[in-house]
């Protein structure tokens, strides 16, 4: 039989103490078109994977030194477990079952072997081993192109964020990643997260600055029925839900300390209890942490106790802000873009030169999260074509002391300071008129002696919640 192409460079390793059954298997899969390697043990496969590691290991359960699971076990360890399957005697099939389940196997197939069933096994691991690659190849390009999953740049900063993502995320290793607020922590941790063994499991994300102290330790570990006041049912905390998978701690620095002690402990230990629980729970799980704080600064006021911060900080990424990313704004611009085209079924292809410039020059205090919050008012006003400064917010660039405030409006009285623009005493009327009808909408366009469409087309301009509440009666 000759070689398939889609098989030729798969490379299979067999890993059973049976020389008979090692052999007859071998010469079976060779003639499929795989590359074939033996292993007499686990032990011997261990070994074989240092030198060049398979796309495919089968492997029995049942064998000397080192048995089939404690060689997935291990495997699993150093991040470098292949597609699996497993070979089981008759009535250890549960045994099977739970390896699949426990250590990742990709599938087991019962002895004696049906060389059928085991050649559609094989052909579909080779399938899902190209696509790896490919996807592997694809996401080097795109590192290369500037795009490492969600994020984009091309400066040198963003590159060496790149590439220490692209280090850390096949380890174990718990990451802090540091920097401004609106730089991307939360996208950092989601293409380590993507990147990783992990990439099929959970990915749970906690802002501890968000959370209220007197339910942080229930959002993280969870709690029983009875737990304490209003704790009407058991609920799972952070941790379990991302067993085997990835969780973010946002902002650590803003956890309580009291909470950071007992957060050292799971770490330590890898074992949560419930609150009110009596028993503890393994839990498998790798943390990111974020903080936009300077580190020596909370670690000086004790907002971060230094022990948590050495557990943590065993791999650091350190974010540019946005002013600091010298010719990342057209690349960045293009990929927001792209993403809000999407999210609003609009059709905005660029930005003029203008309004480019108007970018280029302003400082961004609110990192990439303000620069994509400007397009998307932009792209919503805009809806087609290119952006000019007439869809930028009328204060874009002013600083904030600098900009005209408008005296706080009474009920059905509009009151205004001299150097009030048009455009802002006409919204201050329609804010006060839709108070007065009550947000009737109706009834506010026939006193503006508006149509019920313009009203609404203005409060979408000013990007009021208004417009989302209805018609009004």
């Amino acid at each position: 039989m000759s070689n398939s192409p889609s098989t030729t460079h798969i490379r299979v390793l067999i890993a059973d103490d049976e020389d008979n059954q090692r052999a007859g298997l071998a010469k079976m899969i060779q003639s499929w078109g795989f590359v074939v390697e033996t292993a007499f043990d686990g032990q011997d496969a261990l070994e074989k994977f240092t030198q060049t590691p398979p796309h495919v290991l089968i492997t029995d359960l049942m064998m000397p030194r080192m048995d089939g699971f404690d060689l997935l076990k291990r495997l699993g360890s150093l991040n470098i477990l292949p597609t699996t399957i497993v070979l089981t005697a008759f009535g250890n099939i549960e045994t099977a079952v739970q390896t699949m389940h426990d250590l990742g196997a990709f599938w087991f197939l019962e002895k004696p072997i049906q060389p059928s069933a085991l050649k559609v096994l094989l052909e579909r691991a080779a399938t899902q081993s190209r696509m790896a690659e490919e996807a592997e190849r694809l996401q080097r390009q795109l590192l290369y192109q500037g795009v490492l999953v969600d994020l984009v740049g091309t400066c040198a900063p963003m590159q060496q964020v790149f590439s220490l993502i692209r280090q850390v995320a096949p380890s174990r290793a718990a990451v802090l990643v540091t920097g401004e607020s609106g730089t991307g922590k939360e996208l950092v941790a989601r293409a380590i997260h993507h990147l990783s063994p992990r990439r099929d499991g959970p990915f749970v994300a906690i802002n501890c600055a968000a959370m209220p102290e007197t339910l942080m330790e229930s959002e993280l570990f969870g709690h029983e029925k009875g737990a304490f006041t209003g704790a009407v049912e058991r609920r799972a905390g952070c941790f379990e839900l991302a067993q085997h998978g990835t969780l973010l701690l946002d902002e650590i620095a803003e956890m309580p300390v009291g909470t950071q002690a007992k957060l050292l402990r799971v770490l330590e230990d890898s074992c949560v209890r419930r609150l009110g629980g009596k028993a503890e729970m393994a839990v498998d799980v790798r943390v990111i942490a974020a903080t936009n704080k300077v580190l020596e600064e909370a670690l000086r006021k004790g907002e971060l106790r230094e022990d948590l911060y050495y557990r943590l900080n065993v791999f650091q990424i350190p974010l540019p802000p946005l002013r600091q990313r010298e010719g990342d704004l057209p690349v960045l611009i293009e990929a927001l873009l792209q993403m809000l085209n999407r999210k609003h079924e609009t059709r905005v292809v660029d930005v003029n030169a203008e309004v480019r410039e108007q970018l280029k020059r302003y400082s961004w205090p609110g990192n990439v999260r303000e620069l994509r919050n400007v397009l998307e008012r932009a792209v919503i006003l805009a809806g087609e074509g290119t952006v000019t400064k007439h869809h930028l917010p009328r204060d874009f660039g002013v600083p904030a002391g600098a900009r005209p405030v408008l005296q706080e409006v009474e009920p059905d009285v509009v009151r205004l300071p001299v150097g009030t623009t048009v455009g802002e005493a006409e919204k201050a009327l329609i804010q006060v008129t839709l108070q007065h009808t009550r947000n009737n909408k109706t009834r506010a366009a026939e006193i503006l002696g508006i149509s019920l469409k313009t009203l609404f087309n203005k409060l979408k301009e000013y990007g009021s919640a208004e417009a989302e509440a209805g018609t009004g009666t």
